[in-house]
């Protein structure tokens, strides 16, 4: 008699090889990253954007090393929260689960006040208020109905996006080459004018320009999907990391040969578009302003999306209050008090804040979970496993105080809104563990499916 056989169970397929990879981590940056927040960042640091893009490149080199160790210790769980936690404290995991929170909030936050500057730039007579409202009540709305953008469509539009930057890069050539002549003091301004250069300037438009860089992280998430992922992850990482560091001060260096100096933008906020203008002329104004927009849609309403299931997750697992937090609309599926909370907050937010500190408020958490992941392989590797060679302890720890000292570069008011948001997480923690008594779980973004139910 033939022994019955059990079905396998499904799995996911390795597929995705190191070209892959660097491509998702491409796309989901967006080629465009820098472009949005030029004119705080060239306001910061004097004009030394370029400078900027850089210093943060070298930041994210080290931490991108960090995650791809870490990904060979944890290669189904790819995430801050769940390396800290495992690897160092649940206490301390908690915390920087919670931190991680701010970037899924503020994300859209950030998006409805660019997009509103941006729609302005179309439609002045509007107003700035009417179109944040808005934007806010469409990613609400959009969320609510269980739209999203399919991977295609992401594809297409940083292929869209592409096509502008040539654009961009070409109307520069063609307008510095009908301009004066550049000498070498005009051609390394950008990276160096005594004139207006420090440090300090500097560090804090550096713990601004790396918004440029955020997701880079997400990579890590495809570790059982990726071929070979203990060498591919982190290559694709630090790939990632290098590739979007190179174009974007490519971007931005251009941009300050247009556009010297780092006064009398019409708009602080929408800066690039003005100096696209400049170059290209009403046409190249006109498709960059519109791209931009169209992507920070995009962007905007996946990030309340994400926020929204992260919410989900943790309520499903009583991280936070399950009766409100864990609940879905029976009808949708989709976890509808987390979207209308998350978007009743991005709207306030946009009224309350201006593009640059949430920003700041957005870097605060992140880089938290990068020094994090940081202290994580410093530990794994070297404190644990004993191993003291220069190439094992060096990057984990250049990457955590470089990361740490941009940081402690950002702006007092998003250090102490960031901190008081850490110390209600650290009491609501307290409170649920009866003083940390208890064990308490908090869901990882990457830890639960898209679609929930």
């Amino acid at each position: 008699m033939a022994e019955a056989t059990t079905p396998a169970q499904p799995a996911l397929r390795r597929a995705l090889g190191l070209k892959e990879l660097v491509l998702y981590g491409l796309v989901l940056i967006q080629p465009t990253a820098p472009m949005p927040v030029y004119g705080v960042v060239s306001q910061e640091a004097k004009g030394h954007v370029v400078t900027t893009i850089l210093v943060g490149m070298v930041a994210m080199l080290f931490t991108g090393l960090s995650y791809g160790r870490m990904a060979r210790a944890y290669p189904s769980a790819g995430s801050a929260y769940t390396y800290v936690g495992r690897e160092l404290h649940p206490g301390l995991g908690y915390l920087t689960g919670w931190a991680m929170m701010f970037d899924y909030i503020l994300n859209p936050v950030i998006c409805v006040i660019w997009c509103a500057k941006a729609a302005l730039n179309f439609v002045p007579e509007v107003g700035l208020a009417v179109w944040e409202v808005f934007f806010a009540v469409l990613f609400t709305s959009l969320n609510l109905r269980g739209i999203q953008a399919s991977a295609r469509t992401n594809q297409w539009m940083a292929v869209g996006l592409g096509a502008v930057i040539v654009w961009f890069f070409a109307a520069a050539v063609h307008f510095l080459a009908h301009g004066p002549a550049l000498t070498t003091t005009t051609l390394l301004r950008p990276f160096y004018d005594p004139q207006t250069f420090s440090w300090s300037a500097v560090s804090t438009g550096t713990s601004i320009a790396v918004l440029t860089y955020i997701g880079f992280d997400s990579i890590s998430t495809l570790a059982e999907e990726a071929v070979d992922p203990r060498r591919n992850i982190l290559l694709a990482t630090v790939l990632t990391c290098l590739v979007t560091g190179v174009l974007a001060a490519a971007e931005v260096y251009a941009a300050q040969l247009v556009w010297p100096g780092y006064q009398g933008y019409p708009d602080v906020d929408t800066a690039f578009v003005f100096i696209a203008g400049k170059a290209g002329g009403t046409a190249l104004f006109a498709a960059l302003n519109l791209g931009l927009l169209v992507a920070s849609i995009g962007s905007g309403a996946g990030s309340h999306l994400a926020a929204g299931r992260l919410l989900y997750g943790m309520g499903r697992d009583n991280a936070i209050p399950r009766r409100f937090f864990g609940s879905l609309d029976p009808r949708t599926r989709i976890p509808r008090n987390n979207i209308l909370l998350v978007g009743t907050i991005t709207l306030i937010g946009a009224f309350a804040m201006s593009y640059q500190l949430g920003a700041e408020l957005l870097n605060f958490g992140a880089f938290i979970g990068f020094m994090g992941v940081n202290a994580c392989s410093l530990v794994r590797y070297c404190l644990r496993g004993k191993r003291w060679s220069p190439i094992q302890w060096l990057p984990p720890l250049f990457g955590f105080l470089t990361c740490l000292y941009i940081w402690l570069n950002l702006r007092t008011a998003a250090k102490v809104a960031g901190a008081a948001w850490l110390a209600f997480g650290f009491c609501y923690s307290a409170w649920k563990t009866r003083g940390f008594r208890q064990n308490i779980t908090f869901a990882a973004p990457d830890e639960h499916v898209a679609e929930p139910g």
